[in-house]
Parts: C-alpha cells; sequence; structure tokens
C-alpha cells in the first residue's frame, strides 16, 4: 500500500482546505511530520485512517460524527477527506464526508445531511477515473478485503503507536496475548476451546439430568405405588441406580393390576344399585309434578273469572281505537295546516310593518313588483360604484408618490453626505490591513523561533537538576555497592563456620539403632558436640538473603545511575553548553516579542472585515443614489396620468351619487329596499297559500269523521290511542287470551287429572335414597380410576426409566472424551505439562516470530547489544504465558523487557513494532506496506542512538517504504529535509510541505 495524495477539509483542526503530496515527500524514504502541541499532527494520520474505514484509530473513537468537524470551519463548508493510494497494483481514490448540521437554504436554523462515500479507481488505458460505489458498508468491505487488515490492524501496523508497544514490552503475558489476539485474529482458536468448554459443561450436565431424570422418576414410582414399592436411598451417579429402579417398579406394577381387578368388581355392583334408586326417584319426581302443575292450573283459573268484566271494557275501547285511526292522517294535516297558517300570518305582519306606509295596501303582486323596480335601479350603479372605488385608489396613489418622493429625497441627501468621506475611511482601513499583516508575519516567524528556545530551556532546567541527581545517585550506588561486598563477606564467613561445625550439626540428628547417613553405623559411641559458636542453617540462609538482597539493592541503583546519566546525557545534547538564566532571557524576550506581534496580529481580521463591510456599504450607496434619480424621473409622467383620470371620474360620481354622499349610500339604500320589498311580497304571498290549505284541511277532516262513525272530528280525536297507550291495552287482550289458553289446555290433560288424584308424593325419602346409591358409585369409581391411574403411571414411568437408562450409558462415554479434550486445551490436563492454553500456544509461535524479526533491526540500533527473544516459562497460577526477554551481550544475561532504561525502551519498541508490521504484512497474504508512519519517542535517544535508529529507518527503503517520523524533536529536522510542518493559528491550523530537494 503506498499513499500519493491526502486532500482534507473542515477536518480537525483544519478550518480550510489543506493537501499532502505524499509522492514528494516520500521520494526521499523519510520524512518528518512536526509541528507545535495542539497542532494537528495526529489529525493528518486520523485524516488518512478515517478515509479507508470511516473511524478514527481506537483511541479517539470519540470522535465520530459530528465531531470530526472543524470548530474553525466556515457554516457553510462541509467536512471532507480524499485519499489517493495504490494497494494490489490498483490506484484508488477514496472520498468520505461525514454527517454535518449545514444551514438551511430557506429560512434560518440547520438541518442535519447525512453522511457520504465515493470510491473510484484510476483506469491507465483511458486515462480516466471510473466510479465503483458509493456504499459506506461495501466500501469498507473493499478497503478490508485489499489491504487484508481491519482498522485496529492497520492502526497498529502502520501507525506505529510506539507508547503502545512500549506498553507492550512491560505488560503481562494476558495484556500482550490481548493485543497479538487482536492483530494475528485468533479468536478463533480461543472459540474452539470456548466451545469445547461448553460442550464439556453441556455433556455433564447431560448426565447429571439423566440421572436426576431417573431418580426423579424412580421417587414419582413411588409417590404412585404407595406402600407397594421400597425403594433404597440412591443419588445422581451411584451405580446400580437403574437396576434398583426398574427391580421396584416390576413388584409396584404387579400389586397395582391385583388391586385394579377388584375395583372393577365393586364398581358394577354399585353401578346396578345406583340405576334401580334413581329409576325410583325419577317416578317420584313426575308424580309430584304433576300434583303441583293441576294445582296451579285450578288457582290461575279462578283469577281470570275475577277480571272478566275489565278484559270486556278493554275490548271495547280498542274497537274504538282502531276505527279512530282511519281519521288520524286528516287530524294531523288540518293540525300541520294550522300552524303554518299562524306563522305565514305573524311573518306577513313583520315584514309589512318594516315598509313605508305607502305600501300598507298593497299585495303581494303589487309588492314584487316594486322590489322589481328598485333592483333595476340598482343594478344600473355599478359602474358607478367602480368608479367610486377607482377614485379612492387614485387618491391613494397620489399620497404613495408623495411618499417615496421624499423618501428619495433623504436617500439621496444622506448618500451624499457619506460618500463624500469615503476615500479617506478606506485610505484608513487600508493601513491598518498593512501594519496587521506585517505584524502577523512578525508572529509566525517568532512562533517557529519559541518551541526550540523553549524546548533547550527545558532541557537546560533538566540538565541542571540532573547534575545533581547524578551526584546523588552515584553516591548511593557507591554505598549499595560496599553493603553488597559486607553482606558477601558475611555470608561467606557464616557458611565457613557452619560447615566447620557440619559434624556436630550431622550429630544431633543421630539415632542409636539408626544407621548413620555418612558411615551407615548403628552404633555413635562418640557423636561430635556444639561449641559455643556453632552457626546452624537457618543462620546461614538469613545471611545469604541479606546478602542477595544487597545485590538487587546494588543492581537497582546501578541501573538507576545508568538511567539518570543517560538522561543528562541526553538533556545536554539538546541544551548545550549556555547556561540556563541566558536562555531563560531570550525565551522571555521571544515570548515578550511574540505576544506583542500577535496582539497586534489579532486586529488583522477585524480591520478586513470593517473594510469588506465599508466596501459593501459604498457600492450599496451608489446603486441607492442611482434607483432614487430613476424612481424620480418616472414619478412625474405617472403624476399627471392620475390627475386626468381623477377628474373624468369626479363628473361621473356627481350624477350617481344624487343627493347622498356616496355612490355607496344610495347603493345601500336600495338593496335595503329591495330586500323589504321581496321579504314582504314572499310573506304575503305565503300567507295566502297557508290560508287556502287549512280550508281545504277542515274539509277533508270533517268528511273522514263521519265516514268512520263520529259525530264531530273531536269525537273521533278523544278515542285516538297514543302509540304506548295502545300497546299496553293490546298486551293486556294478548296476556288474557294466552293464560286462558293455557289454563284450558292443563285441566285437559289426562296424566295430570290422574296424578291429582292418587296421594301426595314423598320426595325426600326417594332423594336420599337416590344420594345414598350414588356416593356409594363415586366412591367405586374413584377407587377403579385412582387403581388405573396408578397402573398407567408405573407402566409410563417404569418404560421411560428404561430408556433412559439406555440412552445414559454413550452420554457418559462421550462426557469423558470431550472433557479430557477440554481440560487439554484449556491447560488445566496432567498432559499439558506447560499448562498453556491452545490460543496462547498459537499466540507464542507469533510472539517468536515477531521477536526474530525485531531482533534483525533491535541489534543494528544498539550496536549488537541487545536481542529479543520469547520465553515459555510459567507465569501466575502455573501457565506458561507470553513471556519477551531481553538477552544484553555486554552481560551476558537474560533479563525482562521491562528493565529498559527510557531510550532503550523507545528503539525495543520501535523494533518491535517494525518486526511485527512484517509478521502482520506476512499474514495478510503479503500485502506491501510501503507508507509506515511513527509517532513520537525519538527524544529520548542520545545523537550516537538516534544515528543508528534513523540508519535502520532509512534501510526500510531497500523494500521500496517511505516512513513518516512524528516527533517535536528539533536535531530531526535538520537530518531530515523532507518535511510537513503543521502551523497552528487562531484560524485553524494549516500545512506547509517541504520536499527532498
Amino acid at each position: 500500500m503506498r499513499l500519493h495524495r491526502l486532500d482534507i477539509t473542515a477536518f480537525g483542526p483544519f478550518g480550510g482546505a489543506q493537501s499532502v503530496d505524499f509522492d514528494d515527500l516520500s521520494a526521499a524514504g523519510l520524512f518528518l511530520l512536526h509541528g507545535p502541541t495542539g497542532a494537528g499532527k495526529t489529525s493528518v494520520l486520523d485524516a488518512v485512517c478515517y478515509a479507508l474505514y470511516g473511524a478514527v484509530p481506537g483511541a479517539r473513537q470519540s470522535g465520530q460524527g459530528l465531531t470530526l468537524r472543524s470548530d474553525h470551519a466556515p457554516p457553510g463548508t462541509r467536512t471532507s477527506v480524499t485519499l489517493e493510494l495504490t494497494v494490489a497494483g490498483r490506484r484508488l481514490e477514496i472520498t468520505r464526508q461525514p454527517p454535518w448540521e449545514r444551514p438551511k437554504k430557506r429560512g434560518s436554523g440547520t438541518t442535519l445531511d447525512k453522511a457520504q462515500s465515493s470510491l473510484r479507481e484510476y483506469d491507465a488505458t483511458t486515462g480516466a477515473w471510473k466510479d465503483l460505489s458509493r456504499s459506506h458498508q461495501e466500501i469498507g468491505e473493499e478497503i478490508t478485503q485489499l489491504l487484508g487488515m481491519s482498522r485496529e490492524q492497520f492502526c497498529q501496523v502502520v501507525l506505529l503507536p510506539q507508547g503502545d508497544f512500549a506498553r507492550f514490552l512491560r505488560a503481562d503475558a494476558e495484556a500482550r496475548g490481548r493485543l497479538l489476539g487482536r492483530l494475528f485474529d485468533t479468536h478463533r482458536f480461543a472459540e474452539v476451546e470456548k466451545r469445547l468448554a461448553e460442550r464439556r459443561r453441556a455433556a455433564e450436565a447431560e448426565v447429571r439430568e439423566g440421572d436426576a431424570v431417573l431418580l426423579a422418576d424412580a421417587h414419582r414410582m413411588q409417590q404412585a405405588a404407595g406402600d407397594a414399592m421400597e425403594l433404597p436411598e440412591l443419588t445422581p451417579g451411584e451405580p446400580g441406580l437403574a437396576e434398583a429402579v426398574l427391580s421396584a417398579a416390576a413388584v409396584a406394577r404387579s400389586t397395582a393390576r391385583e388391586e385394579l381387578a377388584v375395583a372393577h368388581c365393586r364398581l358394577a355392583a354399585a353401578e346396578s344399585a345406583q340405576a334401580a334408586a334413581e329409576r325410583a326417584l325419577a317416578d317420584v319426581r313426575e308424580t309430584a309434578r304433576l300434583q303441583r302443575r293441576f294445582a296451579e292450573a285450578r288457582e290461575r283459573a279462578r283469577a281470570l273469572e275475577e277480571r272478566a268484566d275489565g278484559h270486556r271494557a278493554a275490548q271495547a275501547r280498542m274497537e274504538r281505537a282502531r276505527k279512530a285511526e282511519a281519521v288520524a292522517p286528516a287530524l294531523e294535516l288540518r293540525d300541520a295546516a294550522e300552524a303554518e297558517h299562524r306563522r305565514a300570518s305573524a311573518a306577513r305582519a313583520h315584514t309589512r310593518g318594516l315598509l313605508p306606509a305607502g305600501f300598507a295596501d298593497d299585495g303581494a303582486a303589487g309588492l314584487a313588483a316594486a322590489a322589481r323596480r328598485a333592483a333595476e335601479e340598482l343594478g344600473g350603479l355599478d359602474s358607478a360604484r367602480r368608479a367610486e372605488r377607482r377614485l379612492a385608489e387614485l387618491a391613494e396613489e397620489r399620497t404613495g408618490l408623495d411618499r417615496q418622493e421624499r423618501a428619495d429625497e433623504d436617500i439621496l441627501q444622506e448618500a451624499e453626505t457619506w460618500l463624500a468621506g469615503w476615500d479617506a475611511a478606506r485610505a484608513g482601513l487600508q493601513a491598518r490591513i498593512d501594519s496587521a499583516q506585517e505584524a502577523a508575519t512578525r508572529a509566525e516567524q517568532l512562533a517557529v523561533q519559541r518551541e526550540p528556545a523553549a524546548g533547550r530551556l527545558r532541557a537546560a532546567r533538566l540538565r541542571d537538576q540532573l547534575a545533581g541527581d547524578t551526584d546523588t545517585a552515584a553516591d548511593r550506588a557507591r554505598r549499595a555497592r560496599d553493603e553488597t561486598l559486607a553482606a558477601k563477606a558475611h555470608w561467606l564467613e557464616v557458611k565457613e563456620r557452619r560447615l566447620n561445625g557440619i559434624a556436630a550439626e550431622l550429630a544431633a540428628q543421630l539415632t542409636d539403632g539408626e544407621p548413620c547417613a555418612v558411615c551407615g553405623a548403628t552404633e555413635h559411641p562418640a557423636p561430635a558436640r556444639k561449641d559455643a559458636g556453632h552457626v546452624d542453617r537457618e543462620a546461614e540462609e538469613t545471611a545469604l538473603a541479606a546478602f542477595q538482597a544487597a545485590e538487587e539493592r546494588q543492581t537497582e541503583r546501578e541501573r538507576r545511575l545508568g538511567v539518570v546519566r543517560e538522561a543528562l546525557a541526553a538533556a545536554t545534547a539538546e541544551a548545550g553548553d549556555t547556561p540556563t538564566s541566558v536562555l531563560a532571557d531570550e525565551v522571555a524576550e521571544l515570548e515578550r516579542l511574540f505576544a506583542e506581534a500577535r496582539r497586534a496580529a489579532s486586529a488583522l481580521h477585524p480591520a478586513h472585515e470593517e473594510l469588506r463591510r465599508a466596501e459593501q456599504e459604498h457600492e450599496r450607496r451608489v446603486t441607492a443614489c442611482r434607483q432614487a434619480e430613476v424612481r424620480t424621473a418616472a414619478r412625474v409622467g405617472h403624476r399627471d396620468r392620475l390627475d386626468r383620470e381623477r377628474d373624468a371620474l369626479e363628473a361621473v360620481l356627481t350624477e350617481a351619487r344624487g343627493a347622498l354622499d356616496s355612490v355607496a349610500a344610495r347603493a345601500a339604500e336600495l338593496e335595503h329596499r329591495v330586500g323589504l320589498l321581496t321579504d314582504a311580497a314572499d310573506s304575503a304571498r305565503a300567507a295566502e297559500d297557508s290560508a287556502q290549505r287549512l280550508k281545504d284541511a277542515d274539509a277533508r277532516l270533517a268528511d273522514a269523521a263521519f265516514r268512520a262513525g263520529f259525530e264531530t272530528p273531536e269525537a273521533a280525536a278523544d278515542a285516538l290511542l297514543d302509540a304506548t297507550a295502545h300497546r299496553e291495552l293490546q298486551r293486556r287482550l294478548d296476556a288474557w287470551q294466552s293464560e286462558e289458553a293455557a289454563v284450558g289446555a292443563v285441566l285437559a290433560e289426562a296424566d295430570t287429572t290422574a296424578a291429582a288424584q292418587r296421594p301426595p308424593a314423598d320426595l325426600a325419602v326417594a332423594e336420599q335414597a337416590a344420594a345414598e346409591a350414588g356416593r356409594r358409585l363415586r366412591d367405586a369409581a374413584s377407587a377403579r380410576d385412582a387403581a388405573e391411574r396408578r397402573c398407567a403411571e408405573l407402566d409410563r414411568l417404569s418404560a421411560r426409566s428404561t430408556q433412559g437408562a439406555r440412552r445414559l450409558a454413550p452420554l457418559r462415554a462421550q462426557y469423558d472424551r470431550v472433557a479430557r479434550l477440554a481440560a487439554l486445551t484449556a491447560g488445566t490436563s496432567a498432559d499439558n505439562e506447560r499448562k498453556m492454553r491452545l490460543e496462547s500456544y498459537v499466540l507464542a509461535a507469533r510472539l517468536e516470530q515477531v521477536a526474530a524479526a525485531a531482533t534483525v533491526r533491535l541489534r543494528r540500533m544498539s550496536s549488537g547489544r541487545y536481542t529479543l527473544v520469547h520465553s515459555d516459562d510459567r507465569a501466575g497460577r502455573g501457565r506458561s504465558g507470553l513471556g519477551l526477554h531481553v538477552v544484553d551481550a555486554w552481560t551476558g544475561r537474560e533479563r525482562d523487557t521491562a528493565t529498559l532504561s527510557g531510550g532503550e525502551t523507545f528503539f525495543a519498541s520501535l523494533a518491535l513494532a517494525l518486526g511485527l508490521a512484517d509478521v502482520v504484512t506476512d499474514e495478510a497474504g503479503g500485502v506491501r506496506l510501503d507508507t509506515l508512519f511513527i509517532d513520537e519517542g525519538f527524544g529520548s535517544l542520545d545523537d550516537q542512538t538516534l544515528d543508528e535508529v534513523l540508519d535502520v529507518l532509512d534501510s526500510l527503503r531497500e523494500r521500496d517504504r517511505s516512513v513518516g517520523i512524528v516527533s517535536h524533536v528539533a536535531d530531526l529536522r535538520r537530518r531530515i529535509h523532507a518535511q510537513l510542518e503543521v502551523v497552528k493559528s487562531r484560524s485553524g491550523s494549516t500545512l506547509r510541505q517541504r520536499g527532498a530537494g
């Protein structure tokens, strides 16, 4: 993978559009990415990662979506990242735009635009770019497949975060395993371990469940059989459980079948007795029912006789109501006609009262004719009303012209006054801009000098502090060496004294009759005796422990002395021999000049804005003057046309208004008169029509009443029943008729009459006998059902237990196999000598490859001193870990990588990162990584080590690679000519690029 070009807009600290030409930077093999803290060096790497994967590196993933947008960007500029690269022989261009809140095109506020992505490929045959996809998912899958790495692997292999690898060197086996697992994708081996453990637990659970189910079935059979089954105390997993359960079940089943046969016989006898009792009870109940039915019918017949007179009166009332129903329609018509006539007469009186006295005697026809004449006169006023409205519009237009004329005069006077001072104001603003621009240039020049000067001052202060720390550390190391020599001498003396008295120590362990450990004799006539200064094993071990503790303190203090000396050398190399006070004065003077220049430069943007606003105001004033002059010339002709039209309209309106003030008043008067006349004519016509309808309704009503047999219409009206009264009367008649028929039918029944002549039935005795027979039947049926359920349950549970016992044997064998394999892969088996998990075993092989690849570069960086080796030593809980040691060729000792100094840790982690990049690249299918970035850490190196590290990085060009170094170290700016500088300013960061030439 080789990067060619990166274009970023409104991304991170970059408010505008910035571009990076990686082809120019990569020509020299090494290039430097530098700039002040917070300027945005890491944001350049974030942009590369975001273009490829649509997300920034893991430690900065909180900066996604809208937060990727630069706070310095103009509101209308969209955040965008475009990366051009070559991967797998294909030249691609990726563009990604995160979602952003853009200003609305209409109205105020903002609206959210979705994220957009595009992928293009350069076609060498046509020399043009062709679109491949605009789908986020498709682009992500395509890039991941071409690179052969996930985002985490890319950030670890291409961006080479030195801090992560320094922690990797000092981490324990578990932390190293997590990192290597992400890079080499060994989760499938962990999944194998997990799957085997799950299968072991599942098989164990199945075996235990099978035993538990078998035992539970045995207890259920014991509950079902009662006293007929005896079951010994058993637990899941005990041998012989199945045989004991099946044997006890066979005895219980035989006993249950015998009890079932007896229950069947008892049930048959109870059923015969219960059937006879039920038949006797049914006969008694039927006799009692018929006797009650006959008595109730006789009582209902007596009640009908008592209400006979009322029934005949109701029949007569219903007959008169049926005759009056023929007259009801005529009555309704007559009442409606009368009500309509009253309403029409009242309306006629009201409308005539509103008319002038001259119309009081006119009929409907005369009033209608007068209304038509007034309407015709009103229609003739339409043109006059239009003329009146137009006259009012003319007055408003004339007033508007006068108002516009006064406004244009004010505009012209104000613009001429403002334009008179334009040249002087513009010259003053331009002078302010030139002064602020010069200050900004000075501030940029001083900003370049500030960071190196501040770095030298910090190094000088550290140099002064470390000079005293070096003496202190050297004194402590010297005292530690003396203490170690004294402790060693004391230990050797104690050891020698113990060896001299070892015979007495051995003699103390002799027992008569037991052989001597030295000569084998069983008799001990003269054993040695301990003298007053005898030293035992415990005293020797105490002296040895004191010597070892002193030796460890000496080693630690010598290591600390070396660290302090290395730090002092690095600080001296950067600060030189210049006194700290001189450097502090230089930094203070630079800070003062920089602050003054920045204060002066801060006026540049306001001055630009003020000049832009002034130029806009000048343009607006000139345009306003021209427009006012044009409007003044146009108003002269318009005013003359309005005056001529007004005179013609006033002549027409004078004739149309008559004696009133306006045409509208005359029209309103005529409209009112037309409405009154029309209403009066309509009401008079309605009153005449309603009077005729009332007369016709009276005649029809009298004729209908005579034909129905009534002397007067009023008599017919009195005979009518409303719906509720009619339904109630009909209900009473129907109920009488139904009751009379029902009573007659009952008294005519032969079996009812015969039952009434027999003695009263004794129902209580018959019910008691039937209840007793039913109870005996239920008891027999319950006993039979319980016996059947017991037999069925015992048969079912016995069959299930037999099947479970057969199924359990192969499950137990399978569990034994899976448990052995799961323990082996989990590192808990006795067969796994190193107690190593499967995933750790695979990662250990990968770590061994990485250590071998890293050693090739580490030996060059350390001048052949250090070699990285992988260790399988057990660590933590007795299991083999992912150990990483360093072999020091100067001492010949192997020690943990956590003991390396700061500078040693840096170049060791750098070598490890480069070795890991090679191994992961090969793991990814041989994808070429032609562009790498190394982030920080060079400040901890002395000049010689820095040269060796740069030589190693420069050797990467042998594989046609280019390496970008991200660093603050000032010395690197002199050593590396190809540079990409990030410049920080108040308006956002910018990029400056300088190639190798």
